[in-house]
């Protein structure tokens, strides 16, 4: 997927604060730490650096929504920052993204702290951690 349709989806995704653009992803995929997995619906984008691994934004077309992209793409995901040598995982999430949660949550993931008003007044960032090394 190039960093055009990238932005495309993330902008119908996401409204705040502000979706990202071809620029910015563009940036993030010339960075050898950073990764992409896509698929026609969406994609996932993380980076890892030593042991630990950041899932930098998880975006599906709004029409695709609830057919298992996003639970896919989360899977695939961890299995790359596995195979990248990471040990923990780490996100964050905005406080009122119940649905993005609740996909986090069934994988595992768990609230690790939280960020005031990161989104805005009222409007916390989750940051949710996951241990994912093999045993």
């Amino acid at each position: 997927m190039t960093p055009m349709e990238m932005a495309r989806i993330h902008a119908a995704s996401f409204t705040r604060p502000r979706p990202w653009g071809t620029a910015e992803f563009a940036a993030l995929l010339a960075d050898p730490a950073s990764f992409a997995i896509s698929v026609d619906q969406g994609f996932i984008l993380g980076r890892t650096v030593i042991d630990e691994a950041e899932l930098l934004t998880l975006a599906v077309a709004p029409t695709d929504r609830r057919r298992g992209v996003g639970r896919a793409l989360l899977t695939s995901f961890e299995a790359e920052a596995r195979r990248r040598g990471a040990l923990a995982a780490f996100l964050e999430v905005a406080s009122d993204n119940t649905a993005a949660q609740a996909l986090y949550v069934a994988h595992d993931w768990q609230e690790a702290g939280r960020r005031r008003n990161y989104y805005g007044t009222g409007i916390d960032g989750l940051v949710m951690r996951k241990e994912i090394a093999l045993p």
